[in-house]
């Protein structure tokens, strides 16, 4: 199929549209791989999604995004079962005497949840609507700064579910050697614009440097007549737990970044060990019991299941896609017509819209890196610049659809409407897009 010419787009094309149409990510890249075996060998259907199939689950480095992304989420519940997460929110929420403090450290604790966009914005939501309740905040700046420092800050930490999943997928494109992955990742952290220019937004909004805007100014204005602190039923809905302490989830925390480090920023060892080491010292300490303890582990788990199921769907449709030879024939036929300084703004804001369209920020990337990350070399492009674009690309999609996982979560745990949180949060997201965007240009301009 290497000659196959455009005919090798259908399948992402596919994937694209029943993305668009049913929201349904994994689903959406399974429909691509039976329409790319359809064209590649239609007479064998079964036989080559079966060997495709296993040939993924195969593999030792879906293995690996396998096990980290699972036992983060276990390490996670752990420290949320052992009252460790909501000492430390309690410790940062009884420095919140204004509204102004209530914000930002609404935002600083989303800092510090680095480890998985999920688990933050589970975490900070439910953590915080007490709090910033209490100063007439409104539900939907609450879900903008629990939105806008999840994705983001998971993707400029390098020990998080999403800098695994991103240097495997640079490693599989063969244009980064086994084992260089992560190095390349860190790299590209300084080209990371979006997520960088979000971050940075969020305290300006927060402390009113940066005005409200749009829909946002209307929910400000109803929060503040609201006459009871209350403003919904579920504000005691959060669970309390026995006072534990903040080094309860401190100490972790460093001991995993501690043995990451020390194994080569290996995060699947570094998380065994660190599980080896902290587990047997709170039983001992009996800060939570083995039947608990076991029991929170398999739950994050468990919560890293649908984003798993994304990746080993996305890596089949990679399979298939290499069969096809997509990426060679796209590479060839986009060389010619690309500029080496307009070629990191049109990837960002060429997949920021996929990204938007599709709500796949992990999936869709496994089927782009491997063409963009080429054909950027090809044109002399530095590659730290390729993979920050492409990485703004997929925080803004996560950060600004209105259906993704991370804007419902974002929604549901600071209890206001998902499309209410969307509608209110995406004039900001535009406007870390347009700059990061003049950022892209003004930089490849003076470099290339």
């Amino acid at each position: 199929m290497e000659h196959a010419g455009i005919i090798t787009l259908v399948p992402t094309f596919v994937v694209l549209a029943t993305a668009i149409i049913t929201h349904r990510p994994v689903a959406s890249l399974i429909i691509g791989v039976l329409v790319g075996i359809l064209l590649n060998t239609p007479k064998n259907i079964l036989g080559s999604f079966s060997e495709i199939t296993l040939e993924v689950m195969q593999d030792p480095q879906i293995a690996w995004v396998i096990m980290v992304c699972g036992l983060m989420g276990g390490l996670f519940y752990l420290l949320m079962a052992a009252g460790g997460v909501e000492a430390f929110t309690l410790a940062m929420a009884k420095r919140a005497n204004t509204r102004k403090k209530s914000l930002l450290i609404t935002w600083f604790l989303g800092l510090t949840m680095f480890l998985d966009d999920y688990l933050s914005a589970i975490v900070i939501g439910n953590s915080m609507k007490k709090v910033t309740d209490k100063f007439k905040v409104s539900r939907s700046m609450l879900a903008y700064i629990v939105d806008s420092t999840a994705a983001p800050i998971c993707v400029l930490v390098p020990i998080s579910t999403w800098a695994v999943y991103f240097s495997v997928i640079l490693e599989s494109t063969g244009n980064i050697s086994l084992g260089e992955g992560m190095k390349y990742y860190i790299s590209a952290i300084p080209f990371m614009f979006y997520p960088i220019i979000a971050l940075l937004l969020v305290p300006l909004v927060a402390s009113e440097r940066f005005p409200l805007i749009g829909p946002m100014k209307e929910e400000e204005l109803k929060a503040s007549q609201l006459d009871s602190i209350s403003q919904s039923k579920d504000q005691d809905s959060t669970n309390t737990r026995t006072q534990s302490s903040i080094w309860v989830f401190v100490l972790p925390l460093l001991t995993l970044i501690l043995f990451s480090w020390l194994n080569n920023i290996d995060l699947l060892r570094g998380i065994i060990a660190t599980l080896m080491l902290i587990i047997p010292i709170m039983i001992g300490l009996k800060i939570i019991d083995m039947d608990k303890a076991f029991d929170a582990i398999l739950d994050g788990f468990k919560v890293m299941i649908p984003p798993l199921m994304i990746v080993v769907a996305a890596f089949m449709f990679k399979v298939i896609n290499d069969q096809l030879g997509m990426p060679q024939y796209v590479i060839e036929t986009m060389k010619p017509i690309l500029s080496p300084t307009l070629f990191p703004v049109i990837v960002f804001i060429t997949m920021a819209f996929v990204s938007f369209a599709t709500a796949s920020n992990w999936g869709i990337y496994l089927i782009v890196i491997p063409i963009v990350l080429p054909l950027g070399i090809a044109l002399e492009v530095p590659i730290p610049l390729i993979i920050g674009a492409v990485l703004s690309a997929s925080t803004f999609g996560s950060h600004a659809c209105f259906y993704t996982d991370a804007t419902v979560l974002a929604a549901q745990s600071s209890g206001v409407d998902t499309m209410k949180h969307a509608l209110t949060q995406i004039p900001y997201a535009l406007i870390a897009a347009l700059i990061a965007s003049i950022a892209y240009i003004t930089y490849a301009y003076i470099v290339i």
